[in-house]
């Protein structure tokens, strides 16, 4: 990793000798923050190459769901529209907020919108949600509340979140790649999942996940820079060997063959198909609310986390661990999710592996612009992009699960157990019942209910009572004859 940069860092120099200054590095402040146009270039590469399996795992999560009518979206487009929404928000990340931090497709949010919005809609109206959510983030930041919303919600049950979707990622990458399953209704047993397809590990497919997973692991454990992305090509590769020597029933959704020509033209077919309201008809007015309110809530906490844990690492906060200008980053990062939405990628976020450009030395936005310059070469390379079967693909839901996990779950006061139960609650509930509106629901009522217990009324925010009566309602709709 490069030296944190310090004020009296000396001015990057050209192959002659001369300082580097000029209108980009004014802008940029490059030789101001101590990097140099060398190290902004190469952090670039290595932030597009440690999220680049996003292009891959976005299109897989979301292609694989249905909506209300049972339609589901072209993975090809959606190739288009994860790479379209990832370029345009990095670059524009870069160009007003001036940070080497980059976004995509949310994972997480992408299951929020597969597995909970679109079965009760139709995909443009779920999309029309995620595009509300974003335009609520824009307006918290303009009126100064988003800080102050954040705060609401106490720091364990902001990392519970976090940690909650972590386990619903995994698990879906569990049963998306076919390592457990559902036991079928007419098996008439209470357990839900089993190993394999009938309870044992069968099949080359199966194969594939389990050494991507363990090759993910281990390139992890060993601190490999772009760890994700070479497991998902080494898998695909292995995968086309596979496919090309063995007889496979079925691979999935994707069969892995190498396409008659890598190269096309972008599909922009599910750019701005989208229904702003409609999905209030489907489901509701209190039910919609409570949707964008999870979609909001999900690229909330874990933008904001990502965004000052990116920052430090970068050394652009100051002695007090405060951002300068970090409104202008809240701001785009509020009209990602917007973009995210209007694109029908699902909602974009902000990428903890900008961590690993940081580690190459990026302190400016101008890495942003390489490796937004990247997705958008990435455009051109669909038919590549969708030959990747979800068995190499998801390993990395296991990695970023465990990532997550790791990161937040030491940070809980689980001595307090007002604050631990509450966590515990969120966690388990977004996998276990496959929602992580639930998740937080659940998690939000027992804080309140808890502290209550305790004595301690005056320790909760009036948001949580606010928010946690509107959970309890929801959950009380069916006996009240509501729904």
């Amino acid at each position: 990793m490069s030296t944190s940069a310090t004020a009296k860092a000396p001015a990057p120099e050209q192959p002659g000798g001369t300082p580097a200054y000029g209108a980009l590095d004014r802008y940029f402040k490059i030789s101001e923050r101590g990097s140099s146009f060398a190290r902004e270039v190469r952090g670039g590469f290595a932030t597009f190459f440690a999220m680049a399996y996003i292009i891959v795992l976005n299109p897989i999560i979301l292609g694989s769901a249905k909506d209300m009518y049972g339609h589901q979206l072209d993975n090809g487009q959606l190739v288009t529209a994860t790479c379209v929404t990832a370029a345009f928000t990095t670059l524009l990340m870069g160009v007003i907020g001036n940070v080497p931090i980059a976004l995509a497709a949310g994972l997480g949010v992408n299951s929020v919108v597969a597995l909970q919005l679109a079965p009760r809609m139709s995909w443009p109206d779920a999309m029309g949600m995620v595009v509300l959510a974003g335009f609520i983030v824009m307006l918290l930041v303009a009126t100064g509340l988003r800080e102050r919303v954040m705060n609401a919600v106490p720091f364990g049950l902001r990392k519970a979140i976090s940690i909650g979707i972590g386990l619903f990622i995994m698990l879906i990458g569990l049963v998306d790649s076919g390592f457990v399953s559902r036991i079928p209704d007419a098996a008439h047993t209470t357990v839900p999942l089993q190993l394999g397809a009938d309870g044992h590990l069968n099949g080359w497919p199966v194969l594939v996940f389990i050494l991507g997973a363990l090759l993910t692991l281990a390139l992890i454990v060993r601190k490999v820079s772009g760890a994700i992305l070479i497991s998902i090509v080494a898998m695909t590769v292995l995968a086309v060997i596979i496919d090309a020597v063995a007889t496979i029933p079925s691979w999935g959704l994707t069969t892995p063959k190498w396409p008659g020509n890598p190269v096309a033209s972008p599909d922009f077919g599910l750019i701005g198909d989208v229904s702003l309201f409609g999905g209030f008809d489907k489901v509701g007015v209190l039910t919609g609310i409570l949707f964008v309110f999870t979609v909001l809530l999900s690229c909330f906490f874990d933008a904001m986390g990502t965004i000052m844990g990116v920052s430090d690492e970068a050394k652009l906060t100051d002695a007090q661990g405060q951002m300068p200008g970090i409104n202008k980053v809240l701001f785009v990062d509020g009209l990602a999710v917007a973009a995210g939405g209007a694109s029908s990628s699902s909602a974009t976020t902000a990428f903890v592996e900008s961590t690993a450009g940081v580690g190459e030395g990026a302190r400016t936005g101008f890495a942003n612009l390489v490796t937004g310059g990247l997705f958008t070469v990435a455009l051109f390379l669909t038919p590549v992009a969708t030959m990747v079967p979800s068995q190499a693909a998801t390993p990395a839901l296991l990695a970023v699960g465990f990532m997550i996990l790791a990161g937040s779950v030491k940070e809980i006061d689980w001595a307090d157990y007002t604050i631990a139960i509450p966590a515990f609650i969120t966690m388990v509930m977004m996998p276990f019942t496959y929602s992580i509106t639930n998740g937080i629901g659940m998690g939000f009522i027992t804080f309140v209910v808890l502290r209550l217990a305790a004595g301690r009324a005056k320790e909760i925010p009036v948001a949580m009572y606010v928010v946690s009566a509107v959970f309890a309602f929801y959950y009380l709709m069916p006996a009240l004859g509501l729904t």
